[in-house]
């Protein structure tokens, strides 16, 4: 794991818990970064950042769970971890129904708050491989002509060539050589493979909406 992989985003208003938490975490072998507000770690979030954010609940302007939501619905989701001097079971659970790793309070032991800085660097990890992974996907179908598109719309529906030529009002030899040409854009062989990919990237969910 690289030093970027291990990078940990404090915020908190706390400046001595940030000097205390820093030194820990730097001592553990991560990078620590520490902002004294929301406002300013989320001006600051590079959109390709990688690693976790160690959130304070309460905090003067936006709050921890305010900035959980803002983290969220950003481009770069990187998971999140509560470590606050004060928390309620109801505040937990809506935390963690919210996609938090854990919800600690700042008196918790230094191996949980290590484990769960694992864990969350590990889930980015494998979120970042999952976005990369579509993102090549949506590249394949962004390269689809609008004739393509439709031809696929109908191959995935198990019509076959005859039947999607004159639903379109084209020849049938159009038809092959739409679909030939989709085939080749999206690397696939079968039509078996061609569901499947149609699904893994959402265009099959998006086609029904």
């Amino acid at each position: 794991m690289t030093d970027s992989q291990r990078t940990v985003f404090i915020v908190d208003d706390d400046a001595s818990f940030l000097t205390g938490i820093r030194r820990l975490l730097r001592a553990s072998g991560y990078v620590p970064e520490c902002y004294s507000s929301a406002s300013d770690f989320l001006s600051q979030l590079s959109p390709t950042a990688s690693g976790c954010v160690l959130v304070d609940l309460s905090m003067p302007g936006m709050d921890g769970m305010a900035l959980q939501e803002a983290i969220a619905q950003c481009g770069n989701p990187l998971p999140v971890v509560f470590l606050t001097g004060q928390g309620d079971i109801q505040t937990s659970v809506t935390a963690m129904r919210r996609g938090a790793v854990d919800f600690l309070v700042k008196t918790a032991p230094k191996e949980t708050l290590i484990a769960a800085i694992d864990r969350a660097l590990a889930r980015d990890s494998r979120e970042r491989e999952v976005r990369s992974h579509l993102h090549v996907l949506h590249s394949r179908f962004d390269q689809l002509t609008p004739r393509e598109r439709e031809v696929l719309s109908h191959v995935l529906k198990g019509e076959l060539n005859k039947q999607i030529a004159v639903i379109l009002g084209i020849e049938e030899r159009s038809v092959k050589r739409h679909r030939t040409n989709m085939m080749r854009k999206l690397r696939v062989k079968s039509v078996a493979e061609l569901v499947h990919l149609a699904i893994e990237s959402g265009f099959c969910s998006a086609r029904s909406e």
